[in-house]
């Protein structure tokens, strides 16, 4: 059984944590202040172009599909926020949930209500919009927050195979080996490079020209697309994709297969059966998590940027919405202490 962080404080770690509260909230500041100054300089950038906005066809161009689209993701982007917040307060209420596990677990969470409040909110205003337009500077604010959103999930779906990896093969080293400022650190380490990656792309997009058309065939601003509109040369952009985006898309989709491989050779010698199946029910859920995830992306990303398609949108609303919208289901409907602290955090409302 994993053990929890709350029989390891002391009053020093409870001092460095407000310290480290603090920087965190002095970070924020900065890196808000950061977007807003990118925005300004992408809409100042961007006046040797003709475009100034764009328009966003969606997953339909027929009249009589938009309000059937509108109610279903409607539905679902309401399931998706209540479904992460309830995640979320059932493990900052249970005190038996404070562990490395449910730590990534809460993050993961809030990073998909960011994801899809990104997304979400401008596609059901255009599902019921004559003029389907974005703001050449929205569209570019879109994209860095998807992209970085995308890749922190990404990143955190590799640290959480780690922590598999060590609870399964080390569990005796397990509280030192994935201590509170180790999880802490990978966080940041998620974050850091998902953003910096996103920066750079974005940036790379800004360079390129738009005269011949400003329809997007999407329901978002992605890369893409995007490149596929520009009427000037996408060389680099294709290069920086092939090359930095390659290593930083699949470096923790490898760090996953070689935890799991790790983890499947260290179970396959456990004797009972037993044993092996209590080992694998606790990877469950993530397996089911990181197929999701990385198939759809994969799908979409590792192809020639001259076969996108109508595909392809549906492949980026797996990986974007409907994972989303599925990570509470498949992490509580499956776990037991999951399902103890929801009724916990339900019984305490209701009383």
């Amino acid at each position: 059984m994993t053990k929890s962080w709350t029989f390891y404080r002391n009053p020093r770690k409870e001092r460095n944590k407000l310290k480290f509260v603090e920087l965190k909230y002095g970070f924020f500041t900065i890196y808000l202040n950061i977007c807003i100054g990118l925005c300004r300089t992408m809409e100042r950038v961007n006046q040797t172009s003709s475009v100034s906005e764009f328009i966003l066809l969606g997953l339909s161009s027929r009249p009589e599909d938009q309000k059937p689209l509108f109610a279903l993701f409607f539905i679902m982007y309401i399931v998706t926020i209540a479904g992460n917040v309830l995640i979320i307060l059932a493990i900052r209420s249970d005190t038996q949930l404070q562990t490395p596990m449910y730590f990534f677990l809460s993050i993961l969470s809030f990073i998909d209500v960011c994801y899809t409040t990104t997304i979400v909110p401008k596609m059901l205003v255009n599902f019921l919009s004559k003029k389907k337009s974005i703001s050449y500077a929205e569209c570019m604010t879109q994209m860095y927050f998807f992209l970085a959103f995308a890749n922190t999930e990404s990143y955190l779906l590799a640290a959480m195979a780690i922590d598999r990896y060590v609870a399964i093969c080390d569990p005796f080293h397990y509280v030192t080996t994935m201590s509170r400022r180790r999880c802490a650190l990978l966080v940041t380490f998620s974050c850091s490079i998902s953003h910096l990656h996103s920066l750079l792309l974005v940036l790379l997009i800004n360079r390129l020209l738009f005269c011949d058309s400003n329809i997007i065939h999407h329901f978002l601003c992605d890369i893409n697309p995007l490149l596929k509109l520009s009427c000037s040369s996408t060389l680099v952009n294709e290069i920086v994709i092939n090359t930095e985006g390659l290593i930083t898309l699949v470096s923790p989709f490898i760090c996953v297969i070689i935890s799991y491989l790790r983890i499947l050779i260290a179970v396959l010698k456990i004797p009972s059966a037993a044993g092996k199946h209590k080992a694998f029910s606790t990877c469950g859920s993530h397996v089911t998590m990181v197929t999701l995830f990385y198939g759809s992306i994969i799908y979409v990303y590792f192809r020639p940027l001259s076969t996108y398609s109508i595909k392809d949108r549906v492949a980026t609303v797996i990986y974007t919405v409907l994972s989303s919208m599925l990570n509470p289901f498949i992490y509580s409907l499956r776990n037991k202490d999951m399902k103890r602290g929801l009724r916990k955090l339900m019984s305490r409302r209701m009383s």
